[in-house]
């Protein structure tokens, strides 16, 4: 069980200190620990002014999806989301528009209809 309590220790950190970009693959994390790197993935792309990312929890059993989407139906800085298309991992993986920072309103297009 050492080798859990490391894994535990190193993933927060590992996110923390990677460099941020438009996708986050939680293979790398325990299910316990997804909601948590989510939330915080979600308002640092946002702070960062990205548009959109893309959360790759694999297709699995769907806890992960589940857990991601429920972080998602929750935070204040998701305008949408849906699951990914069939080139961009399916049921796999699912797309999120951001809210601007700093924006009230809508944004022009958006994620649209479609999609799983």
């Amino acid at each position: 069980m050492n080798e859990d309590e490391d894994q535990d220790e190193a993933a927060p950190e590992a996110a923390a200190g990677a460099a941020l970009t438009d996708e986050l693959d939680l293979h790398t994390f325990l299910p316990r620990e997804c909601a948590d790197v989510v939330g915080e993935y979600v308002r640092a792309a946002q702070e960062a002014g990205l548009p959109a990312v893309r959360i790759i929890h694999g297709k699995g059993t769907g806890t992960l999806r589940r857990i991601v989407h429920a972080v998602l139906d929750r935070h204040p800085a998701v305008r949408a989301y849906q699951l990914a298309g069939a080139s961009r991992g399916s049921w796999g993986a699912t797309l999120v528009e951001l809210v601007p920072r700093g924006d009230g309103g809508e944004p022009p297009g958006g994620l649209g209809g479609g999609g799983a």
